[in-house]
């Protein structure tokens, strides 16, 4: 059973990295002390520094514990165990250090550069041995080794959904059984995988013991069986997962919160309406926006200078955008147009050749050097470096008809930039994906997902097919 297996291969995970953390304990030793590098005589005998292993390994396997560093890794992506991984070596270096200085009243005199190149070298073999451990255990999946045995419980879009992932993905070892289903007829099939019974016969399969996991798929109208099933799975001991069948409705991670014992989950989780996230990207708007400001003061004179030589009219365009809450404001560009009437450019895209546009105009705009002035909303506050981009009043109105959940973009400030834009969704192009693009990163949001949106905005959204 596939639970004999995760169990034998944690016990081997917490000596290999027992294993790991020796070596690299050994090897800052020697770095510090025996390189040609110097680094001070030690303090304390050879003996004395390789008893601290004792209670060293033990400390920083528990850490690993408490940051989930044995949790499964069939769907566990490298760069969340990467970032675990970082957490706990940062932690348990602190913890180090800390008792280090605590005991440094009763003569401790501990080598700190043996502390630091032990969280270095440490953090990188491991990084490095669970990545091949990933690669191989992968390998062993996809060959049919070490796989997870799974009974599907409802036909529904969920259930597809589901058997869609895993066949997308064989190195995770998930081998869907069939389905139980009480509508959809026996030897009813989807991507190979058949209905094999109704969901009364899931009490004489569960008794049989060959599964690892229940997956509940059912379709949104036969949650009243939910329960029941429920209560089979847990007498039966096997592990139970629960696959809604509105996750077009409920956000991929769900913010979920007690109240008094009763789960309430909020349709939408945005981490930007917590004070300390819109504070921290708030600062970074500022701080970046203000450097931003300096360094690029340059070429923005330089396009100032252009468009008042090659075109009658002001160098700088101001448009009315509707931006956080609604609320509108007016966002600036370069000028790239023709001076034109507001009512006839409010209401028509900018079309592949358009006559309006100027040859400055066409310049700054395959290349975004428009969008510099919007720099001055962003430290005005009406808009961030990052986030949806935002549009013009009569297409709001136009698209909150059109398009579900349009008008969520409107919680969070709109964007110079944003990830819709990085992945090529900008001028004439899908708003349908674009807010895809712009949910995920709403409901995502993080300081480093900006920044990489940041990053990526230097190599593939400053020029892009679709500006015109």
């Amino acid at each position: 059973m596939i639970k004999d297996n995760q169990r034998r291969l944690n016990q081997l995970h917490v000596v290999i990295d027992a294993i790991v953390l020796i070596v690299a304990y050994l090897l800052a030793y020697y770095f510090v002390f025996s390189s040609p590098i110097p680094h001070g005589e030690p303090a304390f005998s050879r003996g004395q520094y390789f008893s601290v292993l004792l209670a060293l390994v033990p400390a920083y396997l528990i850490i690993f514990w408490i940051f989930h560093l044995y949790t499964p890794k069939r769907v566990q992506g490298r760069r969340l165990e990467a970032a675990n991984l970082l957490k706990a070596i940062l932690v348990g270096a602190l913890l180090f250090s800390t008792a280090l200085y605590l005991g440094k009243d009763a003569g401790l005199d501990f080598s700190r550069p043996l502390v630091l190149y032990f969280s270095i070298f440490s953090y990188i073999f491991e990084v490095a041995y669970r990545n091949v451990l990933r690669i191989v255990l992968r390998s062993f999946r996809m060959k049919g080794y070490n796989q997870k045995h799974i009974l599907l419980v409802g036909y529904s879009r969920a259930a597809q959904g589901y058997i869609d992932r895993v066949k997308s993905n064989p190195e995770w070892g998930y081998n869907i059984r069939g389905i139980l289903d009480n509508h959809a007829e026996r030897g009813t099939e989807y991507r190979g995988i058949k209905v094999i019974g109704n969901i009364d016969n899931l009490d004489y399969i569960l008794q049989l013991n060959r599964l690892d996991e229940i997956a509940i798929t059912l379709s949104i109208n036969e949650y009243d069986k939910l329960e029941r099933i429920v209560a089979l799975c847990e007498k039966s001991g096997v592990h139970t997962k629960f696959i809604p069948d509105y996750n077009n409705i409920i956000p991929t991670k769900p913010y979920t919160e007690d109240l008094l014992g009763l789960p309430v989950i909020h349709i939408r989780y945005v981490p930007l309406t917590d004070s300390f996230n819109a504070f921290l990207k708030r600062a970074m708007d500022i701080v970046v926006g203000f450097i931003a400001t300096i360094l690029f003061s340059p070429l923005m004179l330089l396009v100032a200078l252009l468009i008042k030589l090659t075109s009658p009219g002001p160098v700088i365009y101001s448009q009315e955008r509707v931006g956080r809450h609604n609320k509108t404001f007016n966002m600036y560009k370069f000028r790239s147009m023709e001076v034109q009437q507001p009512s006839a450019e409010q209401k028509k895209w900018t079309t592949p050749g358009d006559p309006r546009v100027t040859p400055v105009g066409k310049f700054i705009r395959k290349t975004s050097i428009d969008e510099l002035p919007q720099l001055w909303n962003v430290l005005k506050g009406d808009m961030s470096l990052v986030g949806p981009r935002p549009e013009r009043p009569f297409f709001v109105e136009r698209f909150k008809e059109d398009i579900p959940r349009y008008m969520i973009k409107h919680q969070v400030r709109p964007g110079m930039t944003g990830w819709a834009q990085v992945n090529g969704y900008r001028g004439d192009t899908s708003i349908k994906k674009r807010i895809e693009h712009d949910l995920y990163y709403i409901e995502n949001w993080s300081i480093g997902f900006d920044f990489k949106i940041l990053f990526l905005t230097v190599f593939k959204g400053f020029i892009n097919k679709n500006a015109y």
